[in-house]
C-alpha cells in the first residue's frame, strides 16, 4: 500500500485530538520547568495546517513536507516552530526524486533528526524533545534493513517514544528555560518531549488503521 499527501488532514486532525486530549498535563509540564507556551504555539501550527490542508494534500510528499516546514515556520513561535520547520524542511529535501519506501523514510528522516540537533545545538540526554527523536531515528534505520513487518516496527516506534519521553524526567534541562533550574529540572518529564511523543503515537495510529491487515 503506497501511503499518499491525501492521507494528510486525518494526520493533522489525530494530532489535533491528542494534543487537545492531554492539554492540561502537557501546560502543567511546560509550566512546572518551560515558558508555558509551547502547548499554545504547537496548536497555533495544528491550526495553520489545517487551513492549508487543501494545498498539502495536492503536492507529493517532498513539496508536501517543505510546504508543512513553512506553514510551521510562520504560525508556530518558541523554539518549537523553528526546530519542526527544520525537521520538515529537512526531511523535504532529503526526500527529493526519491519514491516513498520505508527505507528511503528511515535514512531521510534520520538526516532531518541531525538536521534539528544542528538547529538547535542539542543532542540526545539534554532533556528535549530530540530525546524522542533521536532513537527513534536511531531505530527506523535499523528496522527498515530487517525482516520486521511495517506494523511492528510501528508499534515499536511508539513504544521508543514513550520510553524516550520518560528518559527526560530524569535529565537535567541544558536547554531554554528549564536550564535555569539546573538540578530542580530533575523530576519533571519535558513538555517538548511528550508532545513528541503524542504526535508520533497519532500519526502511527492514522498509520496502522489505513494499513491492509495483511501488512
Amino acid at each position: 500500500m503506497i501511503l499518499t499527501p491525501a492521507l494528510l488532514p486525518k494526520l493533522i486532525a489525530a494530532i489535533s485530538e491528542t494534543l487537545a486530549n492531554h492539554a492540561d498535563e502537557v501546560t502543567e509540564l511546560d509550566q512546572t520547568i518551560g515558558d508555558g507556551d509551547h502547548l499554545i504555539n504547537l496548536q497555533r501550527g495544528i491550526k495553520a495546517l489545517t487551513e492549508k490542508e487543501h494545498e498539502l494534500i495536492a503536492l507529493d510528499w517532498p513539496n508536501a513536507w517543505q510546504k508543512i516546514g513553512m506553514i510551521l515556520m510562520s504560525a508556530v513561535g518558541g523554539a518549537s516552530g523553528s526546530l519542526y520547520a527544520t525537521l520538515f524542511m529537512a526531511l523535504s529535501k532529503a526526500a527529493k526524486d526519491q519514491p516513498l519506501s520505508v527505507q528511503n523514510f528511515a535514512d531521510n528522516f534520520n538526516l532531518a533528526v541531525e538536521a534539528v540537533k544542528h538547529r538547535g545545538k542539542a543532542e540526545a540526554g539534554e532533556k528535549t524533545l530530540l530525546d524522542v527523536y533521536i532513537p527513534v531515528a536511531q531505530y527506523l534505520n535499523t528496522a527498515a534493513a530487517s525482516s520486521i513487518t511495517l506494523p511492528e516496527i510501528l508499534n515499536t516506534v511508539v513504544a521508543i517514544a514513550i520510553t524516550g519521553m520518560e528518559a527526560t524526567r530524569d535529565m537535567i534541562a541544558t536547554k531554554g528555560r528549564a536550564s535555569f533550574l539546573e538540578q530542580r529540572s530533575i523530576g519533571h518529564i519535558d513538555a517538548g518531549a511528550k508532545t513528541a511523543e503524542l504526535m508520533i503515537s497519532a500519526i502511527v495510529g492514522v498509520i496502522i488503521a489505513e494499513l491492509p491487515a495483511s501488512e
